[in-house]
């Protein structure tokens, strides 16, 4: 799965605060996610984190025209 810094995941458990979207803050073999919420950090392992996926949503990227 193609997972980038700066994405936002929502997971299908909600965080005790009652949000489901995480921002990605570093990716590996764990991923270290913030919640959207509260602020609350945290370290999960990337296979944890790609089964409880619901959804991705990608950042949307500026591009420069070429004049």
């Amino acid at each position: 799965m193609d997972i980038r810094i700066g994405d936002v995941l929502e997971l299908k458990k909600s965080h005790p605060c009652g949000s489901r979207q995480w921002l990605v803050l570093r990716i590996g073999m764990d991923f270290r996610l913030k919640c959207q919420g509260c602020g609350h950090e945290l370290m999960i392992p990337r296979a944890k984190a790609e089964k409880s996926l619901r959804r991705l949503i990608r950042p949307e990227t500026e591009q420069e025209e070429p004049s």
